[in-house]
């Protein structure tokens, strides 16, 4: 049954009285908690982590495909003269460096030079920032399974069709990766929209974390993967088992995922009950309106988008520009370059995961608020990733020093996982769809700028451009880590509360 007085396990003690939060926890008492392994709400969690790794294999394997689509002659020069001779360049590197892009007999590669392949780069991000929004917020409204099962497919689909729009023209593939990016922007949001749903406040954070940090584990896989395929096979293999591989996996989300534990048709009474009464009425679906005006206006909603942005930052570096660093200044081979890039997704995916166990943990032996929780998560994702950013920029042309503050920084970032990235969920769930579109808006921003700092900083190729950049990254985190502390909060906002919940506490507070 649900909670007396219109409340929920949604709802903190801090947002009752006296009188009633001694209701709350002898109701969590009765309520019986069903075994979670092979539970449908398991069984959704694993079916998303899939599926991001898919979408995050889907969005950088142009990335590494693009060594290998480029005519091996384009722009040699002036990138002999980006590399920087202040570091020893080992003899291994310059053996190999000569074989670093071979490609099977009848496979094409085209003239691109540098101009053109960082338009073709940027494609995916220019579709990807329209659709965060209205993803969001038709998720909420109609549930998100269809959203984010349909912009994985669509997305596969256009993937499969990447080496005919190559042969086309650079045009049409930067046309063919804009629809891509356009796919892709619907999915998280749509994730949050179906947590709102599915996930009890007190399996929140693990349920969550794991589903995301497939994103992680699918560029740990993808980027070694990718240039094995194109040494292999070929760069057009990379395509269709990519595209491939994102078909398979809508065909299993479509039959096996509903929006919600009232129309699952293979959930056990238990579990649904134990779902839909843990969640209260902020598991029900928005209407056509919403409050958009009041999220704007909302401190705690900038105190996510702030610190995520600053996140981004980071994270966008880490993605962009390593793999220039590693090869530019520190000289690792392709193949070291390519395993080396990815251990820090593998860190960060890790961490992500045993973050969320640890603070869901925390949450069910009420030893901490789910304020409390957020902010040490997020600073510790935030502030200590800052200081391993700036070790790295004493690292000089130690290798094996770089590569272990940077993995080490991205493992501490992952405990952001549980903070602040599911911190919508928290203070509106009803509207978590559309809070996660907005801040993912705000996100994509570093996205653009980063890329542009880093090649301001490191015009010159040298050492010390690179400990700016790292300096910068790390003040950026650091910002966002103290914004939070300050200002972030894991209370369910007074505009996002459901009509008859908001209408239940005026009646309480004139009785």
């Amino acid at each position: 049954m649900a909670l007396q007085d219109g409340y929920s396990i949604n709802t903190t003690v801090d947002d009752q009285d006296s009188d009633t939060a001694p209701l709350l926890e002898k109701e969590r008492e009765k309520m019986t908690v069903p075994p979670k392994c092979c539970s449908v709400r398991c069984n959704l969690a694993a079916m998303m982590f899939f599926g991001f790794a898919v979408v995050y294999g889907l969005r950088v394997n142009l990335s590494v495909a693009m060594v290998a689509m480029v005519n091996g002659t384009t722009d040699q020069s002036p990138t002999n003269g980006n590399i920087s001779n202040e570091c020893p360049v080992p003899n291994h590197t310059l053996d190999n460096s000569s074989q670093s892009s071979e490609q099977p007999d009848g496979i094409p590669r085209y003239p691109w030079d540098s101009k053109t392949q960082g338009m073709l780069l940027s494609a995916f991000f220019f579709g990807y920032l329209f659709t965060q929004i209205p993803g969001g917020y038709l998720s909420g409204r109609f549930g998100g399974s269809l959203f984010l099962g349909g912009g994985v497919l669509g997305t596969a689909v256009l993937t499969l069709l990447t080496p005919l729009s190559a042969q086309l023209g650079a045009k049409w593939l930067f046309a063919l990766r804009a629809l891509e990016g356009f796919g892709e922007g619907v999915t998280f949001p749509a994730m949050m929209a179906m947590w709102a749903h599915w996930a009890p406040p007190m399996e929140r954070a693990r349920l969550m974390t794991f589903s995301s940090a497939g994103s992680s584990f699918g560029a740990f896989v993808a980027l070694p993967l990718t240039g094995f395929i194109c040494h292999s096979w070929g760069w057009p293999a990379v395509f269709y088992s990519s595209g491939g591989v994102g078909c398979l996996w809508a065909v299993f989300w479509f039959i096996l995922v509903s929006d919600e534990p009232r129309t699952h048709p293979r959930i056990s009474d238990e579990e649904k009950y134990y779902i839909i009464n843990s969640i209260g009425s902020q598991g029900t679906a928005h209407g056509w309106s919403v409050p958009l005006l009041s999220m704007m206006l909302s401190v705690p909603l900038w105190a996510i988008i702030i610190p995520q942005m600053c996140s981004n930052w980071s994270n966008c570096i880490l993605l962009t520009s390593l793999p220039i660093y590693m090869d530019n200044v520190l000289h690792f081979d392709l193949r070291q370059n390519s395993f080396l890039s990815a251990l820090p997704y593998l860190a960060g995916w890790l961490f992500a995961v045993g973050s969320g166990v640890l603070a869901d943990n925390l949450l069910e032996r009420e030893l901490l608020s789910v304020t409390a929780v957020r902010k040490i998560f997020t600073f510790i994702g935030l502030f200590l990733p800052a200081l391993c950013l700036l070790a790295v920029g004493y690292t000089g042309c130690s290798g094996v020093l770089a590569v272990t503050f940077l993995t080490l920084s991205s493992a501490l970032g992952g405990f952001s996982a549980a903070g602040v990235y599911i911190n919508q969920i928290d203070i509106a769930p009803r509207y978590a769809g559309t809070l996660l579109g907005i801040t993912n808006t705000f996100g994509t921003i570093p996205g653009v700028l980063a890329p542009i700092a880093v090649g301001h900083l490191t015009k010159d190729h040298s050492v010390a451009g690179w400990t700016n950049v790292f300096w910068l990254s790390a003040g950026v985190s650091a910002f966002g880590a103290i914004f939070y502390l300050i200002f972030g909060t894991g209370k369910i906002q007074s505009w996002a509360r459901a009509d008859e919940e908001s209408d239940t506490e005026d009646t309480h507070k004139y009785n």
